[in-house]
């Protein structure tokens, strides 16, 4: 099957060679051999069939770039949720016979475009395996009645996650496959089924109603806000003061290096039995806020995790769990602290390797269902907004007691382990996303990347502030909140590039707030 990481690609390189910005592809997923995918409104008015037109006119530069094999394009258009039929293709060529099989379900009224590719490359799938996390579960065993009721019951939770699309026509690539749905459809709300959950070989695929709306590009989602206009103008001003002079960004983080937390004793995470559970020895959680486990439900009967709970102004009422990427053996012990603490978003800033270096453990299942003790946890649906990050939509079960929930998982991809991002724009849309899924909630959300400190810790941050400003709340300190976070968990936000990156993201949504404010 065609990967991710191929199709993104070649999205990648078609919209650079027609001059269409890579943001006019929404809603891309693959579907088996299929990368499906809308073509938003955009600046040359370009319709999702003329982009499909051009793909087919630029097609030996796509193979040749590629290695891929572009076989068969197609325009088609459903108004029921019955698959389309299974469509067979057999291309002769050099490099032997190639069969496509297509197969996709579409909701009413959207328009659907497949271009069958031949996946010629194999070390691209292997990259997007360590990255995405995607690749064989290892002998886990799918159950077709669990799996279906999965998806019956994600296509009923509208209210999941429910976003509306932007406009645009619907585009998919087939198969090792293309698509790209027809354009002529703008400003309408259509949604469209994706899934890259399981794929059975004894019955016929089924995939969840998909309420994914697609990346939004800047303007296009303002930020909701209670900020005026004078403070948003005073907190801009003392921002981009502090990063345009260096010396006193310089100093302030130099007395953040030096503060110390009270108290600080990380005794229980030094326990012997306990550090094995730690990646890292410096990334400890302290004893009076971290997270505790119940012992009695735990196969290893511990109540020790490397998570900490982190409030903003009531105790009572935590907002996040910070903790580090999952380890082999503490998978179970990470779906224990997500069920008892009720949670339903997982921001996860991390990609599984980097650099050839494991930076998290992959936890969740890559089709059909894994069980982690007593949580069986089954994928749903994994869908990819854009380079920068994809979402997971999970079903998870207790199977002591027969409870089932639903959660979301929202992976950032371009932030590296030892750096920062090139630009906040990426970050900020993904908080966005983040908080609209999750609005409403009293659950924390768990923050992880590897560590669980510094890129963490420069989520938190961010998240804290501008949650704050969006309550009109007047003063806002950074250094200050990033204190009161330390207080919680030591070490968040490791370094001052960290630091500065928080300030310059709060500075450009801030501006961002100020643009959508009626002046």
């Amino acid at each position: 099957p065609l990967s991710l990481y191929d199709g993104v690609k070649l999205l990648e390189l078609l919209a650079d060679k027609i001059h269409l910005a890579t943001s006019s592809f929404i809603n891309i997923s693959v579907v088996g051999p299929a990368l499906t995918f809308r073509i938003r409104q955009n600046e040359h008015n370009m319709t999702a069939a003329e982009v499909a037109a051009k793909a087919v006119s630029e097609k030996n530069f796509l193979e040749s770039e590629t290695g891929l094999k572009i076989v068969q394009t197609g325009v088609g258009e459903r108004t029921d949720a019955r698959g389309l039929p299974q469509v067979t293709r057999v291309s002769q060529g050099s490099s032997g016979t190639v069969i496509t099989l297509v197969s996709m379900a579409v909701v009413g009224g959207v328009l659907v475009l497949a271009m069958a590719v031949a996946c010629l490359r194999h070390y691209a799938q292997q990259v997007a395996n360590g990255k995405l996390g995607l690749g064989p579960e290892g002998g886990a065993e799918t159950h077709f009645d669990y799996q279906e009721l999965c998806r019956q019951h994600m296509a009923s939770k509208s209210s999941l996650c429910r976003q509306d699309c932007v406009g645009g026509g619907s585009s998919g690539i087939a198969g090792s496959a293309i698509g790209t749905g027809a354009g002529g459809r703008r400003g309408t709300d259509t949604s469209r089924v994706s899934s890259v959950s399981s794929q059975f070989s004894d019955g016929p695929q089924h995939s969840p109603s998909s309420t994914h709306s697609s990346t939004p590009s800047w303007s296009e989602e303002p930020a909701q806000s209670n900020m005026d206009i004078s403070t948003g103008h005073m907190i801009l001003a003392y921002m981009e003061d502090h990063l345009r002079n260096k010396d006193r960004l310089q100093k302030e983080w130099e007395a953040l290096c030096s503060y110390q937390a009270e108290p600080s004793s990380v005794a229980v995470a030094q326990v012997p039995s306990n550090m094995d559970k730690s990646r890292h020895a410096e990334s400890l959680p302290y004893d009076h806020s971290r997270v505790k486990l119940k012992a009695e439900v735990n196969p290893n009967k511990q109540d020790y995790i490397n998570a900490s709970i982190i409030f903003d102004h009531d105790p009572r009422q935590p907002a996040y769990i910070a903790t580090q990427g999952p380890l082999p053996h503490t998978v179970a012990d990470f779906w224990q602290m997500v069920w008892e603490n009720g949670c339903t978003v997982i921001v996860m800033m991390t990609a599984l390797l980097e650099d050839g270096e494991k930076q998290c453990e992959r936890y969740w299942p890559d089709e059909g269902s894994s069980l982690y003790h007593i949580y069986e946890v089954n994928l749903v649906s994994e869908h990819i907004w854009c380079k920068d990050f994809l979402v997971r939509s999970f079903y998870l079960k207790n199977v002591q007691t027969q409870e089932t929930r639903t959660l979301t998982q929202f992976h950032l991809l371009s932030w590296p382990a030892d750096g920062i991002p090139t630009s906040t724009r990426p970050l900020l849309d993904f908080r966005r996303k983040v908080n609209k899924c999750y609005r409403g909630r009293s659950c924390p959300i768990i923050v992880h990347c590897s560590d669980g400190t510094g890129r963490t810790g420069t989520y938190i941050l961010i998240d804290m502030v501008l949650n704050r400003m969006a309550k009109g709340v007047k003063e806002i300190d950074i250094a200050a909140t990033l204190e009161h976070i330390r207080d919680q968990r030591p070490g968040l936000v490791r370094t001052k590039d960290q630091f500065e990156f928080a300030l310059t993201a709060v500075a450009e949504e801030v501006n961002a707030i100020l643009k959508a404010l009626p002046q």
